[in-house]
């Protein structure tokens, strides 16, 4: 059950709801009603025992707030499968040879996601197996950056599902937290 805005937020969403413009070929809703104002706060409190006249005391407790808000690095689709543990320990030890590298660092949201797609599909068609992705851990390693968060979102969309078999963390000789290790599928032979 959606609680009803308090006047406050009303104000805001008139506020933006002004300054948006209906898609072509649809029509401007009707404006809601404007909300009751809430009455001002009593300044002394009411004996206990009688409610005043007219007003009868509330029989359950008002709903509390409604389920947290999902966070937005959650992405629609789930996250990108974990490499095998045998496979990586493959990847660590250079069994398994890391045939390329990315560096991230330096790039804005938008030229890091283009530039990972890019290099994932290209790799998979020369036929590597296991990729490098540098992200960074962040500003000062608190491990909050930006790009770190979102480079398993990324590998997970459904345009890379067919090609990325799984990703984790790197080792520290290769970049620790700061860099995911990303096992390529096979390419289909014929």
């Amino acid at each position: 059950m959606k609680r009803p805005l308090r006047p406050e937020e009303h104000r805001l969403w008139s506020v933006v709801a002004a300054t948006l413009h209906p898609l072509p070929g649809r029509h401007t809703p009707a404006a809601p009603a404007d909300p009751v104002e809430a009455p001002p706060p009593a300044t002394a409190l009411a004996p206990k025992g009688k409610a005043p006249p007219g007003k009868q005391p509330p029989k359950t407790a008002p709903p509390g707030p409604g389920p947290a808000p999902r966070p937005p690095s959650q992405a629609p689709w789930p996250g990108p499968e974990l490499i095998e543990p045998n496979r990586h320990h493959r990847i660590v030890r250079e069994r398994d040879p890391i045939a390329a590298r990315l560096d991230l660092h330096g790039l804005t949201y938008d030229a890091a996601r283009a530039r990972l797609d890019g290099f994932l599909l290209q790799a998979w068609h020369e036929g590597h197996r296991a990729v490098l992705v540098i992200t960074g851990k962040g500003s000062r390693g608190t491990g909050d950056g930006t790009l770190r968060r979102a480079a398993p979102e990324w590998l997970a969309a459904p345009h890379l599902r067919s090609i990325v078999a799984g990703v984790s963390e790197a080792h520290r000789r290769h970049g620790g937290g700061g860099a995911l290790y990303v096992a390529l599928k096979r390419k289909a032979r014929g």
